[in-house]
């Protein structure tokens, strides 16, 4: 792992700790001392990624029960000739798998069907779990969000393309010919890994 990612991941693992100290602390004594490790994170993390203190501050609420994981869910659509639908992220104009973090009353399977329809306007029935990755365990850029990431297979029923505010293009891909992705979301190896459930279905789901 990349010394710089190492070192965000201890950081989140520091303000997570922090946070939930904060939630159970019974005494002043404990309080200043999470909230002093609290701090330190936040400087750290302001130190490895160059975003001002005040920012890195900013993106994090106080958190009033156990700090868990965020979770992000990802769309796996095949079309009739085996490509890959992918979507173009307005937020830094790479490629992804369609998806994004799930919503606070929707299964896994019921935010796939969103995102997808919301994203590209297509029609999909979730099918199965392919993989659940915790992203510090894949060559994911530094992120301030410690998060699992959840790969659902989807069969393809109907829809058409549209438009939508943060997607500027949507596509279907063939293995070797992906474009550049938006890697904080989506890695090669990932889609590599989701052709190899295309083309044996049987695969066990990977986890981690």
């Amino acid at each position: 792992m990349e010394p710089e990612k190492e070192i965000l991941n201890i950081a989140t693992r520091i303000r997570a700790l922090a946070q939930t100290g904060l939630v159970y602390a019974a005494d002043e004594y404990n309080t200043e001392r999470y909230q002093e490790l609290l701090s330190l994170s936040n400087k750290i993390t302001s130190l490895v990624t160059n975003i001002s203190l005040s920012t890195v501050e900013s993106c994090y609420r106080i958190e009033t029960d156990y700090v868990t994981p965020k979770v992000d869910i990802r769309a796996v659509v095949f079309n009739d000739q085996n490509e890959i639908l992918l979507v173009k992220e307005r937020a830094d104009g790479g490629w992804a798998i369609p998806g994004g973090w799930a919503d606070v009353g929707f299964s896994p399977s019921e935010v796939a069907v969103k995102e997808v329809k919301e994203e590209t306007g297509l029609d999909i029935q979730p099918i199965r779990i392919a993989a659940v990755h915790d992203k510090r365990c894949h060559p994911h850029p530094p992120a301030s969000h410690y998060a699992y990431k959840i790969f659902i297979l989807c069969k393809l029923t109907g829809g058409e393309f549209n438009t939508a505010f943060d997607i500027l293009d949507k596509g279907f891909f063939g293995q070797n010919n992906i474009p550049p992705l938006s890697e904080e979301r989506t890695l090669k190896s990932q889609i590599d890994l989701m052709f190899e459930y295309l083309y044996n279905p049987d695969k066990q789901a990977e986890t981690d």
